[in-house]
């Protein structure tokens, strides 16, 4: 099966994006560093355009994703579905096989979430990767196992947790502050509660055991992505 028509499995209306399509693109629809990249024809100099972009923005946050994606990333397109541009990653597995990741262009979208009025409290870190590198990067099939777009974070109050009942101690987050960025698809989230935040402080939560707390939200995020790349 072509690319495409596996895409389509999972987005009926994902198209990919032309080299001639590129030029037509409004500079509000895609900043200005990716058009650049997207017009490099040289691949070895487009790839490391893009590396250098993550390591501009997450060198240290994502150090092991930088460097699993810099020995295994095979191409790197444009896709567009339903007018939302994002970066679609052919990424090498452990076993060879091919998996797609999908990475959200950033645009003003970010701000008219329902996060709008909580986004100034984000830490800078978590503002930079999604203002600067990507809205979301994520596993495609599945739309998990990374960082999700800023519009379908998970608000920890809209939400019935089951666990709630089951947990012995005091909770240690705040729901109404709380927002899930990375969610593994079975689960597992790692969420920041706004109101308390200093270094990137994060809770590891799930819906079927307890939560961790005070743990480096990079350093969980980086790891379990590199988990997801290496196997998915």
């Amino acid at each position: 099966m072509d690319k495409l028509s596996l895409l389509k499995q999972y987005r009926k209306s994902i198209e990919l994006v032309s080299n001639k399509d590129l030029l037509n693109i409004e500079k509000e629809n895609m900043p200005e560093k990716w058009i650049e990249i997207f017009k490099e024809t040289d691949k070895t100099r487009k790839k490391d355009k893009l590396i250098a972009l993550w390591n501009d923005v997450c060198e240290k946050e994502l150090s092991n994703t930088i460097s699993y994606l810099k020995e295994n990333l095979l191409e790197f397109e444009l896709i567009v579905d339903n007018g939302q541009y994002a970066v679609l990653y052919s990424v090498k597995s452990e076993n060879d096989e091919i998996l797609y990741y999908e990475g959200g262009i950033p645009t003003s979208s970010i701000y008219i979430s329902e996060m709008q009025q909580d986004w100034s409290n984000v830490p800078e870190s978590i503002k930079g990767f999604y203002e600067k590198l990507h809205n979301g990067f994520y596993y495609l099939p599945s739309r998990a196992m990374g960082l999700v777009p800023v519009e379908r974070t998970t608000h920890f109050e809209d939400y019935e947790w089951g666990i709630l009942k089951e947990l012995d101690e005091p909770l240690g987050i705040n729901m109404a502050t709380t927002y899930g960025f990375f969610e593994n698809g079975m689960g597992g989230y790692v969420a920041i509660d706004l109101n308390n935040c200093i270094d990137d402080v994060a809770t590891l939560w799930f819906t079927n055991g307890k939560p961790e707390y005070n743990v480096d939200f990079w350093d969980i995020v980086d790891e379990w992505i590199v988990i997801g790349l290496q196997d998915n």
